[in-house]
């Protein structure tokens, strides 16, 4: 049995069937050499290998009685690989479009939370003969970093796979299904961990909250973009049903990496100026480009140097997306300034940010706010705290394998909510940057649109920059 951290079960307990809560990739793979017949076997027979390797692929969740606090993590005594593993086949011809929109379906149908959080499709009959591999899983197992150490224990680095990993022991069924009695002694154990950290480290909060007060009207410079305290009112920003919609976009890293160095920039500065072009164009064509400069919600990891624990550690920062430029080089150059703040900002409260905290009583609340704010008349009216989240995670920078399948792309989905109805997550992977654009469908009927105005706003910043 195993505590969820109290960020893990926000995710959880923000959950709805407009909402789902995972996430997930779209792996486009080169079929082994002599390959014949369906590659459903091959994965499960990869995954039925490889579970020693990633017990959370294991875990399944246990209530807390009445559901008044987190549940807890326990091992399932059998993981059915006929449920987890599953096979599409994309209907004649078999195009790109056609894929993005099934991957858009699958990511639409919320987790069972009466198996293990995780499922994977094999799907085949694209028209090139390649072979697509979706994968999902809840945010409240990984995050995106966490995700990335789950493929490293799945893939390969050469076409050969490892060698097959011994079976464990199958646990007494007992450890399983704990009593009542265990669940409830073990959460009030970890609740009264909780408020006694969260009193010992109030002082230290307190002081290091101040300082990181002093230190930004200190180094504050008139020209450092001040951030929105809310975003403009755009088609993006609305209640959402469970429809989803999903589309691709990958640009070399090398380019990305040579436009960054000339502007003095980082690579996920350019990645925002980037979509804040994409978006500018997006709604230049619905509704019209809103005078003030939409918010990113732009996540950033607070996980430690070689820690590859399997949870959610990370927070999110504000960043401008100068939307309101219609210069790409100005536009990066605020996006720069504002970048460099907000990371500023959130660096100072690093120390302070807790990932863990008591939950007695937070899954109620979540799920009513949750329900309550997917009403259209709450939802269409609140303004958004930010317009669009934009992620960013650094992913293999070598080709992987899977099942002697060579990965040819990689590209990550995410989630989205009320009121923020559009996602953009880049993950890096061999020498490109893999765009995953996750929409509701209601706010982004065409996520395809927002994928070629990626292209086009980097082919602009481009052109740009060298003096076209």
């Amino acid at each position: 049995m195993k505590m969820l951290s109290g960020l893990d079960g926000v995710f959880l307990h923000l959950e709805t069937p407009d909402m789902p809560m995972h996430v997930g990739s779209l792996s486009l793979l080169e079929p082994p050499p002599r390959h014949r017949g369906s590659f459903l076997a091959n994965a499960r027979r990869l995954y039925a290998q490889r579970l020693p390797l990633a017990p959370v692929l294991s875990r399944k969740l246990h209530e807390f009685p009445l559901g008044v606090a987190n549940p807890v993590w326990v091992q399932a005594p059998e993981v059915d690989l006929d449920y987890h593993v599953r096979h599409v086949t994309l209907p004649s011809p078999g195009t790109h479009a056609q894929l993005e929109a099934v991957v858009g379906a699958l990511h639409s149908t919320p987790l069972d939370r009466a198996h293990p959080l995780w499922t994977v499709h094999v799907i085949e009959g694209l028209q090139d003969g390649r072979i697509a591999f979706y994968t999902n899983i809840h945010h409240a197992v990984v995050d995106g970093q966490a995700g990335v150490e789950l493929m490293r224990a799945l893939f390969d680095l050469t076409r050969r796979p490892r060698r097959p990993v011994p079976p464990r022991a199958r646990r007494r069924s007992g450890e399983e299904r704990p009593s009542a009695g265990a669940v409830i002694a073990s959460t009030m154990r970890h609740e009264f961990e909780q408020y006694w950290t969260l009193v010992r480290d109030l002082p230290a909060m307190a002081r290091s909250l101040a300082g990181s007060a002093r230190a930004r009207s200190n180094v504050a410079q008139p020209a450092d973009p001040p951030v929105a305290r809310v975003g403009p009112r755009t088609p993006l920003n609305v209640a959402i049903d469970g429809a989803r919609g999903f589309a691709t976009a990958s640009i070399p890293l090398a380019e990305v990496h040579a436009l960054a160095a000339a502007h003095g920039a980082k690579v996920n500065d350019v990645v925002l100026a980037i979509c804040g072009g994409a978006l500018r164009r997006y709604l230049g064509r619905h509704g019209g480009v809103p005078a003030e400069p939409l918010v990113a919600g732009m996540p950033i990891s607070l996980r430690k140097p070689g820690d590859v624990e399997f949870t959610t550690q990370a927070t999110m920062a504000r960043v401008g997306l100068a939307t309101q430029l219609a210069d790409p080089v100005r536009r990066l150059h605020a996006i720069r300034d504002a970048s460099a703040a907000a990371k500023a900002r959130v660096s100072g409260g690093r120390s302070v940010a807790r990932m863990d905290f008591p939950t007695i009583g937070v899954p109620w609340l979540l799920h009513g706010l949750a329900i309550l704010y997917g009403r259209p008349s709450v939802a269409n009216r609140l303004p958004p705290l930010v317009n669009v989240v934009v992620s960013n995670v650094p992913g293999p920078p070598q080709p992987v394998y899977l099942a002697g399948a060579r990965v040819l792309h990689h590209w990550p989905l995410s989630i989205v909510g009320h009121g923020l109805g559009l996602n953009v997550t880049v993950e890096s992977y061999a020498g490109m940057l893999e765009f995953g654009i996750t929409a509701a469908s209601i706010a982004v009927p065409r996520p395809r649109a927002i994928a070629d105005g990626l292209l086009a706003s980097f082919a602009q910043l481009q052109a740009r920059s060298r003096g076209g």
